[in-house]
């Protein structure tokens, strides 16, 4: 029972059963429980389809390491952590181990082989044989060792791992180890101390773990793994970073209620007791009847033919008529168990009718029946009498009665067809069944005995089964003989049989080796048995057949397929190896033996060095702390009369485990076509529909009831989430509260409320609302919401933080997230008593912050610096904390930002592609994407398969793209010249594939025929040709990534990686010790796991990073630079991509040098660029440009030129001309709405900037004229030689830097404006200048020169060296500016800069702005504080009446509009100065107030760190 087959029935079927998280999401456990196999195989072999893969043994474990360290992470285990790997298997099992074993090395032999035929060289290196992950093998025994070594550190060095016991139980163990697992668990659960509450996660979702977790009864138990998609690539190697990782976590709790729901109708139809445990019972055995490891499925049965929905039909109408259940905690009920088989035998002639019929029709045709019935009836009949002679009383009590013709009829056909055509359907079936026997089991004579043997086997093995999921194994030595199993209508008369097994031993483990291993793999075995596979004279040589045969047997897999070879016989194995059991060496006799599980607890008190076998791998161990002990191999077997019992008796809800109880809901299953795994479902679904309350609730009492309150979201697995608004489409209550307060009010103390009436913009929102959650528990949930007449607006929690109170006091207080979401009001759940562990480990701030902690300060100065707490006793009365704060020397990004445009990749529309290779756009978009061609013609096509020719570089079903080669837009994809080599090489090669699509456009599949119709052509060979080309091209290996992703190209990330290079070389970190307020410390704990440490952070790209989560992949304090954005829908789910500045152990390599990058979300990282931007003052933008064509000015006049960069920028135009409404739009102050006049309009050669900048007096116009006049630059409307640039070389300024730095300005202009707006005289002038170009070039001239400027006040500010004379002047003249802004005298000034020019005049502001901010005192940690001199609306009030002041006659005709507020509605700020600006919530006007049509605020508010005051010093 593979997973795509079982676990995709059980889910589409049962919707809200497997539910979709991300690791922030998984709940909390006690034990975790890994079976280890899957993890061994995933890092060692991850695609066998590549026989080029190799990998080494380091590799392998050190891989397993990081996935077993990720899997702790994750859960986060609080008692048990148990890993078991594989043992000696039953004898059961071993044969579809062998199977499985002889398949997998046949597969590995024809696909090197087809490689070597097709000319491909393979390395030289020995490829990995995943045979060897066999219980007693070299390699395990390796793997064995440095499991221990794993286990020893983690436990020594790891505080996450210190308080949990580690159990291992390795392939020296005997048994699988889901039921070694197994085994664990049910002691546990007899003891008569055990807790019914404990929680359990069992990693795996595989069928019969399903089966198992259902056996145990334990009330709260799930199943987590990766995510299972279907219809993708196969055999991907799944582990990448966990915090991207998709999990599916398969809650048994649930599964448990669906069960019931499955089978309620018997509840009032059976004469015993109903009970859902022997319910469950039952179902776990009919899920046997489909087939697993150690029996195969009945004939006909399968899954994907609704095998499951019959075998619960016929057990729904069975029970009532018998006197109990089937299954009795894992004894078969042979009596009820035989009545349910012969109601489902049914099943067998229905089957057979339909084959009936068109057997029928076939005859008609053909004119011919069976030749050889008369002859095989007369052999069984001549057999079966001298059977009865033999053992009458055996084979009267097994008598298979369906072979006696007549005796069992179908019903009701006697009455509906004469007695000929029964006799005919009777004679056929029987036949029908003979040939089944005769040609699958290679039988001659179809015997009754035969048949009761074959029931017989059935019956034992599905009692064995039973033990083994319940009381372990109970037979060593008992296995299915058989490949294939009898039809359920020939198993009869099974009432009395009397089932008895021999315990007898496990094998050893090189018995196990040549058991279940192909000659293929014999140098995995000791010397001396090797040759027991290969040579002829070997006693057991016809047990290791080098070719075999497979059977698919209905299905439809090559995995699923029987694989044809003899079972071993064991007494003939054993003698064959004993007179070689003396020549094994000393170490090869260790191997073959059978050892205990081991418990590894931590123990301070222990001190001990640990010897690593691997030391120049995994480094010793000085100072080990761990203590092993031993545990029995029966210690945890349990009595047969063991009975697994749920005891749930609390009404407490654990928190992570859903119920369907809580809202009252009926149920019905129906096929509803609900989405669980990418697409609908074709079978039925339980359907939930919330039962609609009597009264239609009303906004006001459920505001009242709710507002402010916590309630739980997203029945059933419920979430815990804070209301701030209830609507019902008309009206809206919501929360009045300051910015940035999430509290929790009681009915003691109401919320503040305020009411409002939507407007028609804002009900249509509402209705899209209701409609967006009614089809989201609709399609992917199975659920009914029915009619919504209120939804909740409500903040999910995020964690737990700990904050300072009182006297030295902290508190544990749960955290919202600031997004808001809607939920309806019948979905939620209020009111119920959850478990919550999250209690409070801290009282007070010395048990918060003890010496020696690691923390993070969020606070300026040296935000995102790492310290150490130090002894605090003196300061901690005073709420203070002593820190000693590391603070590295920072690379400088801005250079590399500004010049990020030289390194990207150019990208450009299809059609300017399509020009250059000579083809039409058409077939640039459809070769960039896929190409299906199948075989034969298309008048003629041979069957449906189809091979992919396209370079698969665009998916927009899936909205992914390929960086490096194709970008997405709002309007079209735009393609990298790489795509144009490819292309270009694509058509060279297999030009005849373009012809035939450029001809037939409208076909979605060409045909191998139609492209080479030539007869000496194989169109089949040249298909394979193609796609192995792609296969071996470069970017086969690229990985697809989200269109939804801002990134940064390679090329820049290279830079990046550079500039952290020359920093590190050039300054050393430095140290400082101060007192702190713990507010602004931030220490990384578990129970703060998902708190954002700070929220107000913003991200771009080039931001620079620190991590922050502890026990995780990336080292704690590691710091790293921001090059990629995945955006969610959640605010917990956006991930960064980030290239850290060193390599670490499993990091990633995403665009970056090998393990160095890694995918981390909002509450791993503090930005250290969000405080350096704090700090300033003003947001120092770094994201940047949108894509756009790079040619076709006629097509796209309004856009900027040569733009090749990320495509969710803030700084694109969306209209054409005037530039003015885009800055207005843009930068817009959140609470202030004050203004800059900015405007530029895109054309190739000049951009137009105007700034009013308004002129104290005590700066003279004369001193400005002679500084201007220095650098020769005309004044007003005066013409100036312009000089045109004369160097091809030189670039234009890109967009992003145009767009940074005038933005930079803009926030100068406020900020400048600000410190003067208490001047109440000032200059109304303005300057219309025009600057020349100056360009660096140190090849003009080795000399360096200085020049000098002097000021009217007699003061002569000299510029720095430079190489050119012009530059020197820049300098000079800039150093001069810088002097007179110290003064706080700033020019009014309105400039024309050519676009080729533009870096020097706004480099004077950028650098005026940085003059400022260092123009402070030192950064010391201090008490005192400057507070500012006007409020926010003052400012912007002083600031609106000066520019209109200004002249107007400056400004071009079509850059007039009013950037302010109408006198009418001026602007208004509900925030104090000083105070941090917050996002409101959705939709939500407190005040009432309206916008006029012009106003900006309208669109959504950019949150800006901008402080337009006075700089005060943070603590």
């Amino acid at each position: 029972m593979g997973v795509p087959k079982f676990y995709r029935w059980i889910s589409e079927r049962y919707p809200c059963l497997s539910e979709v998280v991300k690791e922030h999401q998984i709940p909390e456990f006690d034990n975790l429980y890994l079976d280890m196999n899957g993890i061994i195989h995933q890092c060692s072999h991850p695609n066998d389809e590549d026989v080029h893969f190799r990998i080494s043994e380091e590799k392998i474990f050190a891989d397993i390491f990081h996935y077993l360290e990720v899997l702790f992470r994750i859960i986060k285990p609080r008692k048990v952590f148990f890993m078991a790997v594989d043992g000696v298997a039953p004898r059961a099992k071993m044969n579809q181990q062998r199977g499985r074993r002889f398949r997998s090395a046949k597969e590995a032999e024809d696909k090197i082989k087809k490689a070597l035929e097709k000319g491909e060289v393979l390395p030289s290196e020995a490829r990995f044989d995943s045979n060897c992950i066999t219980p007693g093998t070299d390699f395990m025994a390796r793997l064995q060792e440095q499991l221990k070594y794993f286990v020893n550190s983690k436990l020594s060095t790891d505080n996450a791992w210190k308080g949990v016991n580690v159990y291992l139980s390795g392939h020296e163990t005997p048994g699988e180890g889901e039921h070694k697992i197994m085994e664990f668990i049910r002691r546990e659960n007899s003891e008569p101390g055990h807790d019914p509450n404990t929680r359990h996660c069992l990693y795996g979702l595989d069928a019969d773990l399903m089966m198992l977790g259902l056996t145990s009864h334990e009330p709260h138990f799930s199943l987590l793994r990766e995510e299972v998609r279907f219809g993708g690539k196969k055999n991907q190697k799944r582990i990448t970073a966990p915090e991207e990782t998709t999990f599916h976590l398969l809650h048994l709790s649930l599964f448990r209620e669906y069960i019931d729901y499955e089978f309620s109708e018997v509840k009032n139809k059976i004469s015993f007791e109903y009970d859902l445990e022997r319910i469950i019972d039952d179902w776990i055995l009919m899920g046997f009847l489909v087939g697993n490891d150690f029996i195969p499925h009945l004939p006909h049965l399968h899954i994907n033919q609704d095998a499951l929905p019959l075998l619960y039909r016929t057990y729904i109408s069975v029970l009532p008529t018998l006197g109990g259940y089937l299954n009795e905690n894992g004894h078969l009920n042979l009596g009820n168990f035989e009545k349910y088989l012969e109601k489902l035998s049914e099943f067998d002639r229905e089957h057979f009718n339909e084959v009936f019929v068109d057997l029928k029709w076939f005859e008609s045709k053909v004119g011919n029946k069976y030749l050889n019935e008369a002859a095989g009836l007369a052999a069984e009949e001549a057999h079966s009498k001298d059977a009865r002679r033999k053992d009458p009383v055996r084979h009267d009590s097994l008598r298979l009665t369906t072979l006696d013709g007549g005796k069992d009829r179908v019903p009701g056909r006697g009455f509906e067809e004469d007695g000929e055509e029964e006799d005919m359907f009777e004679a056929e079936f029987r036949q029908y069944k003979r040939t089944y026997y005769m040609t699958k089991m290679g039988v001659e004579v179809v015997s009754d005995e035969f048949l009761a043997n074959q029931a017989l086997c059935y019956v034992e093995g599905i009692q064995w089964i039973l033990h083994y999921y319940y009381h372990g194994v109970q037979s060593w030595s008992w296995y299915y003989p058989h490949h294939y199993a009898p039809f359920l209508s020939d198993v009869r008369n099974i009432a009395h049989l009397k089932l008895t097994f021999d315990m007898g031993k496990p094998f050893m483990p090189f018995q196990q080796l040549l058991g279940v291993l192909p000659a293929a793999s014999k140098d995995l075995l000791p010397q001396s048995y090797r040759h027991l596979m290969t040579s002829e004279n070997s006693s057991i040589i016809e047990y290791y057949p080098l070719d075999f045969k497979t059977d698919l047997n209905g299905k439809q897999q090559e995995w699923e397929a029987v694989v044809l070879i003899p079972f071993i016989d064991e007494r003939c194995l054993l003698a064959a190896m004993e007179p070689y059991n003396d020549h094994m060496t000393k170490a090869e006799k260790a191997r073959n033996r059978h050892t205990e599980c081991a418990v590894y607890s931590y123990h301070a008190e222990l001190d001990y060095p640990y010897t690593s076998t691997l030391p120049e791998l995994f480094p010793s161990i000085m100072h080990c702390h761990v203590r092993v002990t031993s545990v029995p191999m029966d210690a945890w077997h349990v009595s047969l009369s063991h009975v697994g019992r749920s005891d749930n008796s609390s009404q407490l809800y654990f928190l992570g485990f859903p119920t369907l109880q809580h809202i009252r809901h009926k149920f019905y299953k129906k096929k509803h076509g609900v989405v669980v795994f990418q697409q609908s479902s074709r079978g039925e679904n339980m359907m939930l529909e919330i039962t609609r309350s009597k009264e239609e609730p009303v906004c006001g009492d459920v505001a009242a009831l709710v507002l402010g309150c916590s309630v739980f979201v997203n029945w059933p697995h419920l979430e815990e989430a804070r209301v701030t608004a209830v609507s019902d489409g008309e009206s809206k209550f919501f929360l009045e509260e300051p910015a940035g307060v999430q509290k929790l009010y009681d009915r003691d103390s109401p919320p503040p409320t305020k009411v409002t009436y939507l407007s028609d913009r804002e009900q249509k929102d509402w209705v899209k609302d209701v409609q967006g959650i009614t089809e989201h528990f609709s399609k992917r949930k199975g659920i009914v919401v029915n009619e919504t007449a209120v939804v909740l607006y409500a903040q999910l929690l995020t964690g737990r933080k700990y904050v300072p109170g009182q006297s030295g006091q902290v508190h544990l207080e749960k955290q919202w997230s600031k997004q808001i979401m809607p939920f309806a009001y019948q979905t939620i759940v209020k009111d119920i008593k959850a478990f919550d562990s999250s209690s409070t480990r801290f009282q007070t701030l010395e048990e918060l912050f003890p010496p020696t902690t690691t923390v993070f300060m969020v606070g300026n100065p040296y935000y995102g610096a790492m310290g150490e707490v130090q002894e605090s006793s003196d300061v901690i009365k005073e709420g203070r904390v002593w820190v000693v704060f590391t603070v590295p020397c920072e690379p400088p990004m801005e250079a590399l930002i500004q010049n990020q445009h030289k390194y990207c990749v150019k990208y450009s529309p299809g059609y300017v592609l399509a020009s250059r290779l000579g083809i039409t756009s058409y077939l640039v978009s459809r070769f960039s994407g896929s190409i299906f061609v199948g075989r034969g013609s298309k008048k003629n096509p041979h069957g449906e398969q189809k091979a992919n020719v396209g370079l698969n570089l665009k998916f927009n079903k899936k909205n992914e793209e390929v960086p490096g080669y194709t970008k997405r837009t709002e309007k079209e994809w735009l393609y990298s010249d790489a795509v144009e080599e490819l292309m270009s090489e694509y058509l060279d090669r297999f030009s005849e594939v373009f012809d035939l699509v450029s001809r037939n456009s409208h076909d979605d599949v060409f045909y191998e025929d139609d492209i080479w119709p030539a007869e000496y052509e194989n169109g089949a060979e040249k298909v394979k040709e193609i796609t192995s080309w792609l296969k071996t091209h470069p970017v086969a290996d690229v990985a697809r990534a989200s269109c939804d992703l801002q990134i940064l190209d390679k090329a820049i990330v290279e830079r990046i990686e550079e500039e952290v290079v020359k920093a590190k070389v050039k300054k050393s970190s430095e140290k400082v010790r101060v007192t702190v307020r713990p507010r602004l410390l931030f220490r990384p704990l578990e129970q703060q796991h998902g708190v954002v440490p700070d929220p107000d952070a913003e991200y771009h790209l080039f931001d620079r990073v620190v991590n922050v989560r502890e026990s995780f992949s990336v080292p704690l304090g590691l710091r790293g630079t921001v090059i990629g954005i995945k955006a969610a829908d959640r605010e917990a789910e956006v991930l960064y991509e980030v290239v850290f500045d060193e390599e670490f152990a499993g990091g990633l390599t995403i665009r970056c040098a090998a393990g160095r990058g890694y995918r981390l979300p909002p509450c791993a990282l503090i930005n250290l660029s969000h405080g350096g931007r704090v700090e300033q003052g003003f947001h120092k933008l770094t994201a940047v440009v949108k894509p756009q064509p790079a040619s076709s000015h006629q097509h796209n006049k309004g856009q900027l030129v040569g733009l090749n960069h990320s495509p969710r920028s803030p700084f694109i135009s969306t209209q054409v001309g005037t530039g003015v409404e885009t800055l207005q739009r843009r930068y817009t102050h959140t609470h202030s709405h004050r203004r800059a006049h900015h405007t530029h309009t895109h054309t190739h050669t000049h951009t137009y900037i105007y700034i009013y900048i308004f002129l104290p007096t005590c700066l003279q116009q004369t001193e400005f004229e002679e500084l201007i006049a220095n650098l020769k630059i005309s004044k007003g409307n005066e013409s100036a030689p312009a000089k045109e640039p004369t160097s091809q070389t030189e670039e234009p300024l890109s967009p992003q830097s145009f767009a940074m730095v005038g933005t930079s300005t803009h926030w100068l202009v406020l900020r400048y404006m600000a410190r003067t707006h208490t001047h109440t005289h000032t200059h109304n002038l303005a300057y219309k200048t025009h600057t020349q170009v100056f360009k660096h070039n140190p090849t003009l001239s080795q000399g360096l020169l200085v020049y000098q400027v002097k000021l009217s006040s007699g003061l002569v500010v000299q510029g720095p060296q430079c190489q050119s004379e012009n530059e020197a002047k820049e300098k000079a003249a800039l150093f001069a500016l810088q002097r007179l802004v110290s003064v706080v005298c700033v020019l009014p000034v309105s400039l024309c800069v050519s676009s080729f020019s533009f870096s020097f005049v706004m480099s004077i502001f950028d650098q005026c702005l940085h003059i400022c901010r260092f123009s402070n005192p030192s950064l010391a940690v201090t008490k005192k504080r400057v507070s500012s001199v006007k409020k926010p609306q003052e400012f912007c009030n002083a600031a609106h009446k000066a520019r209109n002041q200004a002249p107007g006659s400056e400004f071009p005709s079509h850059s007039q509009p009013s950037l302010s507020p109408t006198p009418s509605t001026p602007p208004k700020t509900t925030q104090a100065a000083g105070t941090p600006s917050t996002p409101q919530a959705p939709r939500q006007n407190p005040s009432g107030q309206g916008h006029t049509p012009s106003s900006a605020s309208k669109r959504k508010h950019r949150k800006l760190a901008v402080n337009f005051e006075a700089a005060k010093v943070q603590e």
